[in-house]
C-alpha cells in the first residue's frame, strides 16, 4: 500500500528548489557578484559575440552578472533566477540604470519559454548550481534556436572554488538523491556529454579570475561566512557543534593559504571554464 504521507516526486522537487532559492538568499550574493566576480559576465558576452539584435536569455542570472553586459552590447535580454530576492535586486538595478532587462523568477530545469526562443543562452556561475545537470542542459538547448549560441562560465573542480566545495563537503548535509556536484560543470567532458550531439562547434578554455580583495585568509573566510549562501548554509548545519565549526574555520583558512593568499601575497586565482557551442 502506498504511503499517503510520502511526498510525490513533484512535491519533493518543489521542496528542493525552495531550499535552493532560500540558500542563495542567505547573506549577500549580490555583494559577491559585484565586488568579486563582476569581470566574468563581460568575458562570456564577449566570448559569444553578443551584439545588437540578439535575443539573449541569462539563466540563473543572480542579480545580472551577464545580463547587464549583454544589454549594454545592444541585445534584448531576458534574465531569470530561482531566487526572488536576487531577481528583485536585478530588476531594481535595471530601473535605476535605465537598462531594459526583462526579469523573471524561473527554475533552470523548467524554463517558462517556448522552444527555440533565443539567439543566445548564457549562464555565469549560475546553471552549474541547479541540482540535476541533464535537466538543466536539456532546457538550455531547448530554448536556443537552431544556429544559436550557448555560453557557460563555471568554476572548475580543481580550481579554488571547486576545492572550497570539496573542503566543505564533510561538514555539509548529504545531497538529495540525484543531485550532482556543481563544479562538474567546470569539466569540459562533462559539459560535452550533457549537451551531446544537439550542439556543434563546442569549445572550452580555462582561465582564472585574479582575486585581490582579501588581506588575509581569515578575511576571505569571514567574507564568505557572511555573504555566500552555500558557505552560510554549511555553517548553519554545524552550528551546534563548536568543534566542527572550528575545524571548518581552519580548513577554509588553510585552503586559501594553499592557493596563495598569505603574508605579502594578496592575490590568488580562481579557475573557471568558459564553454561556447552552437545549437545544431
Amino acid at each position: 500500500m502506498t504511503d499517503l504521507l510520502q511526498p510525490t516526486a513533484a512535491e519533493a522537487d518543489r521542496a528542493l528548489k525552495a531550499k535552493h532559492a532560500a540558500m542563495w538568499a542567505m547573506g549577500d550574493y549580490d555583494a559577491v557578484s559585484t565586488e568579486i566576480v563582476a569581470p566574468l559576465g563581460p568575458i562570456l558576452t564577449e566570448e559569444l559575440g553578443i551584439a545588437t539584435g540578439d535575443r539573449v536569455l541569462d539563466v540563473a542570472a543572480g542579480s545580472g552578472n551577464a545580463s547587464f553586459p549583454a544589454a549594454r552590447a545592444g541585445a534584448s535580454v531576458v534574465a531569470t533566477d530561482l531566487t526572488p530576492e536576487l531577481v528583485a535586486i536585478g530588476r531594481q538595478r535595471s530601473r535605476d540604470r535605465e537598462i531594459a532587462i526583462d526579469w523573471h523568477v524561473a527554475d533552470a530545469e523548467a524554463l517558462p519559454f517556448d522552444d527555440a526562443s533565443f539567439d543566445a543562452v548564457v549562464s555565469v556561475l549560475g546553471v552549474m548550481f541547479a541540482p540535476h545537470h541533464q535537466a538543466s542542459a536539456d532546457e538550455l538547448v531547448r530554448v536556443t534556436r537552431p544556429g544559436g549560441r550557448i555560453g557557460l562560465l563555471s568554476w572548475t573542480p580543481t580550481g579554488f572554488i571547486g576545492q572550497m566545495f570539496l573542503t566543505m563537503k564533510p561538514y555539509a548535509p548529504p545531497p538529495p538523491p540525484g543531485a550532482q556536484p556543481a563544479p562538474l560543470w567546470g569539466d569540459l567532458d562533462h559539459v560535452r556529454e550533457l549537451l551531446g550531439d544537439r550542439v556543434s562547434d563546442l569549445s572550452g578554455r580555462t582561465a582564472a579570475l585574479a582575486v585581490s580583495q582579501f588581506a588575509t585568509p581569515e578575511a576571505f573566510r569571514d567574507y564568505f561566512k557572511r555573504n555566500y549562501g552555500p558557505t552560510i548554509a554549511v555553517y548553519r548545519f554545524i552550528a551546534d557543534d563548536p568543534t566542527k565549526v572550528a575545524a571548518l574555520d581552519r580548513d577554509l583558512v588553510e585552503l586559501a593559504r594553499r592557493f596563495g593568499l598569505d603574508g605579502d601575497r594578496r592575490t590568488f586565482e580562481w579557475a573557471y571554464l568558459v564553454v561556447s557551442a552552437r545549437r545544431s
